[in-house]
C-alpha cells in the first residue's frame, strides 16, 4: 500500500459539498470530490471519463493552517428564469459564496502504487491548470511535493512529515504542535456526501464517513521554516 501527499495551499479556497442554486458553501477542509477533480486536471482526465479507480481511493487531510471562513458578495443579472427558460435582463440575484482564507492543507490519498505514481507525475507537469475548489482560486505553492510518494499508510505518512507551516507564530512558548486530521473510515464516523459516484459530468456523489483526531508533534521535531 502506498500513499500520495499533496500540498493545498493558496490565499482562497472553497470545498462545496451542499452548494444549491445561488448559496455556494465550504467545508473546513478539502472535500473528496474537489481534491480528485483536482487529479482529473492534472490527469487531463475529461469530466465525461470514469472516475472509479480514483474515487477508490482512501483519503485523509492534515490541516496545517486552520482557515478563515469568509463571504463572497455577488451579483448578477440577465438570470434564466425557469418558468420560461430565457433570460430576465431587468433582475438581480444574489449569490453568497463562501470560502476559505489562508488555508494550508497537507492531503494524503492511499491506495495502488502505480496508479499514484501516475498522479504524482502528472502533478508536477499538471495537463490543465490546478485550482483549489474553483477555477479563480489558485495555489501560492506547488501542489506537488518531489518525495511526496511514500510506502506507508494514510495514518503514517500524515504523522511522519513535519507540518508544512512552522509554529514559531502562533504557538510560541507550546512544547508541542498539534495539527488536526480528518481521515476516511470504511465503517462509521460523520458522513460528508462528497464521493464521485459517476463521471463529474454527472454531478452524482455519495456518502463516506470520516472521522477526526489530532496528531501531536514535540515542538524540537519541527524545523524553524514557513514552509517544508
Amino acid at each position: 500500500m502506498a500513499t500520495l501527499l499533496l500540498r493545498l495551499e493558496g490565499p482562497m479556497q472553497s470545498w462545496g459539498t451542499t452548494s444549491r442554486f445561488d448559496e455556494r458553501d465550504t467545508q473546513l477542509e478539502p472535500s473528496k470530490s474537489g481534491v480528485l477533480g483536482l487529479v482529473c486536471a492534472a490527469l487531463g482526465r475529461d469530466r465525461a471519463e470514469a472516475v472509479d479507480d480514483l474515487a477508490a481511493l482512501r483519503m485523509a487531510v492534515r490541516v496545517d493552517r486552520e482557515g478563515v471562513p469568509m463571504r463572497d458578495y455577488h451579483t448578477a443579472t440577465g438570470v434564466v428564469v425557469a418558468s420560461s427558460g430565457k433570460p430576465d435582463m431587468g433582475r438581480t440575484v444574489v449569490s453568497q459564496r463562501y470560502y476559505l482564507s489562508d488555508a494550508v492543507f497537507l492531503v494524503a490519498l492511499e491506495g495502488d502504487r502505480q496508479l499514484l505514481t501516475e498522479i504524482h507525475a502528472a502533478l508536477r507537469s499538471p495537463h490543465w491548470p490546478l485550482c483549489l475548489g474553483r477555477k479563480s482560486f489558485t495555489p501560492s505553492m506547488p501542489v506537488y511535493l518531489p518525495d511526496g510518494l511514500v510506502d506507508e499508510d494514510l495514518w503514517s505518512a500524515l504523522e511522519n512529515r513535519a507540518p508544512l507551516v512552522s509554529s514559531n507564530r502562533a504557538e510560541s512558548g507550546a512544547r508541542s504542535v498539534t495539527r488536526r486530521v480528518v481521515i476516511e473510515d470504511p465503517e462509521e464516523g460523520a458522513v460528508r456526501l462528497d464521493q464521485p459516484v459517476a463521471p463529474f459530468a454527472a454531478r452524482r456523489f455519495g456518502p463516506r464517513f470520516i472521522k477526526t483526531f489530532d496528531l501531536a508533534w514535540e515542538v524540537s521535531d519541527v524545523p524553524d521554516t514557513t514552509h517544508a
